[in-house]
């Protein structure tokens, strides 16, 4: 049984696409990695499907530049992006393995007209020495920066024998029965099978970190998002407007005001949208964020999981590694038994699981059961079901941005409604709304799978159909 980490499902990468954007970018390292390039002289790279049709809007060319360079972007100081870019296409070199090649960017970045059979995000590298081809290899980026190459290796997960295996719920159901627990435990017992407690331990801080950092940043900075859409930033003005502009010396100050706002519920309502929207924000400008699962969906976990800090009652660290172990798992559910790429499966592939996943954490911190969890994350993706995925001109920004603010307050919705009900009388279990999921996914149109020929992405005018 395929066993994937939940730091598998969270990734710590760059926005503002993880399967245009980090998968791409992790495929060119692993390329430059794991080839014999002692020879090399030039490089080219093919894109295909949804790839190439969007690929500008969502900077898979900078990735895939930032990659060949050997950047890594959980680390990249995200500041210099654009500056090592226009090095690199102003030079029309590229340093690769310790070696300045000849790289030019409008023939050596070739977006392909076509699809291609391995799938809807598939990239192909090409390595030359002289005219002669010394090592080529084809990647599908299958979502959530998870890569394939053409024999199935997934590069991004763990090959472990893990306690409990688990393939649907209905695995989780049972094994929480049977050991008396919850959801985050069985989770736990898993991860330590592949890593130590201190290393699981400094790995949720730094996600924490990365999340509030997020939003943080997302909240304090304005202006106008890159791509020329002009589309204007909208959280910091919506979070100077719910503290009267108080002012703050650093994060936790920050924070602190934040907890001092008022509780109502329209105040509540607008920080949740607030939180989701300073995190897309970011997203859309390659700021750092947390995959979760994917770039486009990045901000509803945050949300929901600063909604728990902020509003609810709030015990302690321990209760931050039950909500990202339960969200993971039900991440992993999805992944295994549909798809987390809108190339694939629409914007329910991102949007819809990652709000499932944030229900499942949050009923699991507010006292659920696992059934109750399970049944959160069913109710998550049973109202999303069949969203498309239409960006207008190929950027993560409209309709994207909003959606994570729709897609948290679904899933504050379901975790309410799930405390309230018996999972045992549930119509529709999760397992059945993941394989309806995939059954949509595999009849949706293809103009509505991120290749920006549909939808809001044609039938909205844009003011510069040439930036």
């Amino acid at each position: 049984m395929e066993s994937i980490s939940i730091f598998d499902i969270f990734k710590i990468g760059v926005g503002p696409s993880s399967s245009h954007t980090l998968g791409p970018w992790k495929a060119a390292q692993d390329f430059i990695r794991n080839n014999n390039l002692e020879d090399l002289s030039r490089v080219q790279i093919h894109l295909f499907g949804s790839l190439s049709k969007t690929g500008l809007g969502h900077a898979t060319d900078k990735a895939i530049i930032l990659g060949l360079l050997n950047h890594s972007p959980e680390t990249i100081d995200t500041s210099s992006i654009d500056e090592i870019i226009t090095e690199v296409r102003s030079l029309n070199k590229i340093n690769i393995n310790g070696r300045d090649l000849e790289f030019e960017y409008e023939r050596d970045l070739i977006f392909e007209s076509t699809e291609h059979t391995l799938h809807p995000n598939t990239l192909k590298f090409c390595a030359y020495a002289g005219t002669k081809i010394i090592a080529e290899q084809l990647y599908a980026s299958v979502g959530g920066g998870f890569i394939e190459t053409e024999n199935g290796a997934q590069s991004s997960e763990t090959k472990t024998l893990l306690p409990f295996p688990i393939e649907k719920g209905e695995d989780i159901s049972r094994y929480t029965k049977e050991q008396n627990c919850v959801i985050s435990e069985i989770v736990y017992r898993n991860e330590m099978s592949m890593q130590s407690e201190s290393k699981i331990d400094e790995k949720v801080e730094r996600l924490l970190d990365v999340f509030l950092e997020s939003i943080y940043l997302g909240c304090t900075t304005d202006g106008i998002l890159p791509g020329g859409l002009n589309v204007t930033r909208r959280a910091k003005n919506i979070y100077s407007k719910l503290t009267n502009n108080a002012s703050f010396k650093n994060r936790d100050e920050w924070v602190e005001l934040i907890k001092e706002s008022p509780k109502d519920f329209n105040s509540v309502n607008k920080w949740v949208s607030c939180f989701a929207l300073a995190v897309n924000e970011q997203n859309a400008a390659l700021g750092r964020i947390v995959t979760s699962p994917t770039n486009g969906a990045a901000g509803v976990i945050p949300a929901v999981l600063m909604y728990y800090l902020i509003f609810c009652d709030y015990k302690g660290r321990d209760s931050v590694k039950k909500f990202l172990f339960t969200a993971g798992e039900i991440g992993c559910l999805f992944k295994k038994g549909a798809t987390i790429s809108a190339a694939v499966g629409g914007c329910q592939a991102e949007i819809g699981v990652s709000s499932a996943m944030a229900a499942a954490g949050l009923t699991e911190v507010l006292g659920g059961t696992a059934d109750q969890c399970l049944m959160a994350a069913e109710i998550a993706m049973e109202h999303h079901l069949g969203l498309t995925c239409d960006p207008i001109k190929g950027l993560v920004q409209v309709p994207c941005i909003e959606r994570n603010a729709m897609g948290a307050m679904k899933a504050i919705t379901a975790s309410n409604l799930a405390l309230e009900s018996n999972a045992d009388k549930a119509i529709v279990n999760i397992d059945t709304v993941i394989k309806t999921m995939w059954e949509v996914a595999q009849n949706m149109n293809t103009i509505y799978k991120e290749t920006s020929e549909g939808g809001l992405a044609i039938n909205l005018p844009v003011i510069n159909p040439n930036c």
